[in-house]
């Protein structure tokens, strides 16, 4: 599989604090890649540069070699890279159909924007069935679809998404991997930052672990699900 998607160096802060420093990985297309790592590691700061929400200070971000680092969030939409945000962030008085058709914003999307929604609604049918619901009356776990869908609907040919486990009940935590598992199967890259570290290496082909802003171990995600490491510091094993 060739690269789509390359960190290469890269350092990140707010202010004075460096939160990553050096951070360098690879995403190739069709796999499905988990950061993992602790609270403050650096993962969500590492998508946010991703995306282009925080600036990196040094370091190159590419996507098929092209350099995305120094555009904008909505250029970086456009070249294929949507992130799903940690704590879903829809809009609580839209319905959901309007928070799914916000996701379709670029030239591509607009065109595709009909088969993009069958598509949608083809893997989560409850959002066609609560398509006329505002968002915000929704379950965490149907807010959380939502919130996929709607950066499905971008046409990416990255998905990135950040916790989509947090605050889920243990039955919807393994539906929405289900779900991510079925949208990789149809050939999308996932890059996912996750604190469910078994979730999350059992769905990617290969993971990262992140450790002070730094990666500390990477490799084959059943590799790294036996890592006395990571069962250690990770699984509580």
């Amino acid at each position: 599989m060739s690269t789509l998607l390359r960190v290469e160096g890269i350092e990140v802060g707010y202010g004075d604090l460096t939160a990553v420093g050096d951070v360098s990985f690879e995403v190739r297309t069709g796999e499905a890649v988990a950061l993992i790592g602790a609270n403050g590691a650096g993962k969500t700061t590492t998508l946010r540069a991703v995306s282009g929400l925080l600036p990196i200070r040094r370091g190159r971000i590419e996507l098929e070699g092209q350099r995305l680092d120094g555009l904008t969030p909505a250029q970086i939409v456009a070249r294929g890279i949507a992130h799903v945000p940690e704590g879903r962030q829809l809009f609580p008085s839209l319905t959901v159909r309007e928070n799914l058709d916000l996701g379709a914003r670029t030239d591509l999307a607009r065109k595709r924007r009909g088969e993009s929604l069958e598509r949608v609604f083809a893997l989560f049918p409850r959002l066609q069935e609560r398509a006329g619901q505002l968002a915000g009356t929704l379950s965490g776990g149907e807010q959380q679809m939502c919130a996929i869908g709607r950066g499905l609907m971008a046409c990416p040919r990255v998905l990135m998404l950040d916790e989509p486990s947090l605050g889920l009940a243990p039955v919807m935590v393994k539906v929405i991997f289900d779900d991510l598992a079925r949208i990789n199967g149809q050939g999308l890259t996932i890059l996912l930052v996750e604190q469910n570290v078994l979730r999350s290496l059992q769905l990617a082909h290969r993971g990262y672990v992140l450790e002070n802003g730094r990666i500390a171990l990477s490799g084959p995600g059943q590799d790294l699900l036996a890592s006395g490491h990571i069962r250690q510091a990770y699984l509580g094993l």
